[in-house]
């Protein structure tokens, strides 16, 4: 870069005028603190608009020295500071105005909002209820507000659960509102004490079509645990919530009796008639524990070469003397100066981190082993070319499920393609010439297969519900994984008669809905017309007062009904029968598939609310292993009921925080997994980290 050089304000200038606004436009932001000017000789000079001083504004010269200037400039350091300070002052006013407050002549201490307020921060932060015990706590509160009386421990504790039943009295009528159906999420917890958690979570798309989930119970139960125990509290808690007619699919990936809850739950609510499809859509597998549990069985084949990987990394770690010959080593021969990495072998994750970084050193390792006798566990050169096939295959199983769980808004439609992909590769690896990748493969599909029966159709139905794709992905893949005509014109036709009858489901949905709303009708008497207004309780309210536009009421329909003898077409015809939606090459992550049903929901009346139920089921979460839901000491020493309402008004606020701006500092901060990036974990003030909390 071009050298700088600062001029002083007080040198002559001999500056001509401003920079010519038909020039090349200034497109940094730092222009904003800057003036452009040409000097008599041509040259150019950026002004300070804050100091005045002069610096070089060659079109070689750059920005960065303008940028830095403005980090020591003493006057837009005030500048800015005096803006914040008049930016706060207008907020306090425009607060204190909307909410009829005093305003801020006259400031007036609230002292039950101020209790209110700590609960809050307490619930959010994870605090222990004991902060209000600290001499520094303490002595902060009576510097900033000498009025304010700190409450007992035990008080504080009332107060953390008076928000708790004030949040979930929002959040029942949130859930009583809302018209959409639920998908709700099941995962195991239990305590350091060995009591047993339940956790509830639904996820929705809302009014607005945002994306949203819920933590709605943290349910205490007594070990151990059985199926008919489970799906018992899960129907309790849906008749207390009252979103049994409303629940659309369950995912039981984090509970080990999975298969017997699900045969329960169908027990109890099949009969009620309000499933999808009569259930067949009701129990929902996230792809990646399809994954994890398809990996991490079929890598014992491999056990052999990642056994002695694992040796060999363990015995450059097990002395400081071994590690410093093998950094010596890896140097001589260019190897990447990157650490080894020793696997858990009960994640594969960890295996393939191993196996990944292992074979980066293969020529180190095979100096070492020519330095130190003691070293016998080298690896062949065949033994090198199958972890690295194997390393290979589980490298795109592990960017699968990083891309599943990295998605910002992991709607369901979002999967077919990658899964289908991943299943073709599959087939693939079947016939690699490396024997142990061909015997895994060949164990990792069929137990693919099995998860995949399960979960194609639902996967299936919300990529036909993606404006980019409908049917073609479907007939794409299927005639590649399929490789009789046959089987695969026979899958594309399931998949298509399921899609139009859930489809006819909402349809017929859709209209007894609209003759159960209230109506209108009128009986001529002596005094005039009547209006009676009937709803779904048989209820009726008399009334004479009519106006104008309820005189049209039914005329749409009837306009419908009358004009045409020939059957409109549906909005499935008319989804099915227009073109795709043109997506870009590179940029599919950027299509909002939820802003397009938003728009589009007046067109497909019927699909939109089908979409709306179908985006929403959850199939990106990453399950969390037994270890990472296992509360710490600090909450496991809680009573159950206190548990439960910590961490389910820290959900519930969550939305409310991020209203108002980020959330960094919060209780909420990403999971150490470093895979899902929807779970979250408790900070307390002493700086433990809780579990994280599956959200």
């Amino acid at each position: 870069m071009a050298e700088s050089t600062e001029m002083e304000g007080q040198g002559n200038t001999n500056a001509t005028g401003s920079h010519n606004p038909r020039s090349r436009k200034l497109r940094s932001l730092v222009w904003n603190d800057f003036t452009k000017e040409r000097k008599a000789d041509g040259s150019f000079v950026a002004i300070c608009n804050h100091c005045k001083k002069q610096l070089t504004a060659s079109s070689r010269s750059g920005t960065t020295h303008l940028k830095n200037h403005l980090g020591t400039c003493t006057s837009s350091k005030r500048m800015k500071r005096k803006k914040l300070v008049v930016r706060r002052l207008v907020l306090k006013s425009s607060d204190a105005k909307n909410d009829g407050a005093p305003g801020l002549e006259h400031p007036q201490f609230d002292q039950e909002l101020s209790r209110q307020d700590l609960a809050r921060m307490i619930v959010l932060h994870g605090y222990p209820f004991s902060i209000v015990h600290h001499v520094g706590f303490r002595t902060f509160v009576r510097n900033l507000q000498p009025q304010f009386k700190l409450a007992s421990c035990d008080m504080v504790k009332a107060d953390c659960m008076k928000v708790y039943e004030n949040a979930r009295l929002r959040l029942q009528e949130l859930l009583d509102k809302l018209l959409c159906r639920v998908t709700l999420m099941v995962d195991m917890w239990r305590s350091s004490e060995g009591l047993e958690y339940v956790c509830l979570t639904c996820h929705y798309v809302d009014d607005e079509w945002k994306l949203k989930k819920k933590i709605l119970n943290f349910v205490p139960m007594e070990a151990p645990l059985t199926g008919e125990e489970i799906s018992k509290t899960i129907v309790e808690k849906l008749h207390e919530w009252n979103i049994g007619k409303k629940l659309a699919s369950i995912v039981l990936d984090n509970c080990s009796t999975s298969d017997v809850v699900t045969g329960e739950l169908l027990k109890s609510l099949r009969p009620k008639g309000f499933l999808l499809l009569n259930g067949d859509l009701f129990r929902v597998h996230s792809c990646a524990h399809i994954l994890n549990l398809v990996v991490q069985e079929s890598l014992e084949l491999a056990g052999e070469v990642t056994s002695k990987v694992r040796d060999s990394v363990q015995f450059v770690k097990s002395s400081q003397e071994r590690a410093t010959r093998f950094q010596k080593a890896a140097k001589q021969v260019g190897a990447p100066q990157k650490p080894l990495i020793l696997d858990a072998p009960t994640s594969w994750v960890s295996t393939y981190s191993m196996l990944e970084t292992a074979c980066q050193y293969q020529d180190a390792f095979s100096r070492l082993a020519e330095w130190d006798t003691e070293f016998t566990d080298c690896l062949s050169s065949k033994e090198w070319s199958n972890a690295k096939a194997v390393a290979e295959c589980l490298e795109v199983l592990y960017h699968a499920i990083e891309k599943f769980s990295a998605t910002r808004v992991p709607t369901a439609n979002l999967y077919f393609n990658d899964i289908c992909g991943i299943h073709l590769l599959m087939k693939t690896w079947c016939m690699s010439p490396h024997p142990v990748v061909a015997s895994m493969a060949v164990q990792m599909l069929e137990k693919f297969e099995q998860y995949w029966d399960l979960t194609r159709i639902i996967m299936a139905i919300a990529s036909i519900l993606d404006p980019r794709y409908k049917m073609k992905s479907i007939e794409y893949y299927f005639k590649l994984i399929y490789n009789d005509p046959y089987e695969s014109k026979a899958r594309i036709d399931t998949i298509r008669n399921n899609f139009i009858n859930l489809y006819n489901e909402y349809a017929i949905q859709s209209a007894n809905s609209s003759k159960n709303q209230a109506y209108l009708c009128y009986v001529g008497n002596a005094s005039g017309y009547t209006s009676s207004e009937s709803g779904n309780g048989g209820e009726s309210k008399t009334s004479y007062r009519i106006t104008l536009s309820d005189t049209r009421r039914g005329l749409d329909q009837y306009l419908q009904e009358t004009s045409s003898s020939q059957p409109s077409k549906s909005d499935l015809d008319m989804y099915m029968e227009e073109a795709v939606h043109p997506s870009k090459e590179g940029l599919d992550d950027n299509f909002n598939i939820l802003a397009w049903w938003k728009f589009n929901a007046a067109k497909y009346p019927i699909l939109s609310i089908m979409a709306r139920d179908i985006l929403a089921i959850p199939m990106s979460i990453v399950p969390l292993d037994s270890e990472a839901r296992t509360l710490n000491q600090y909450l496991s020493s809680m009573d159950p009921m206190t548990v439960q309402g910590i961490i389910c008004a820290q959900d519930w606020l969550k939305d409310e925080i991020e209203a108002v701006g980020p959330v960094d500092g919060l209780a909420l901060v990403s999971a150490a997994a470093g895979l899902e990036g929807d779970d979250e974990c408790m900070i307390p003030a002493n700086g433990d980290e809780f579990s994280p909390l599956s959200k």
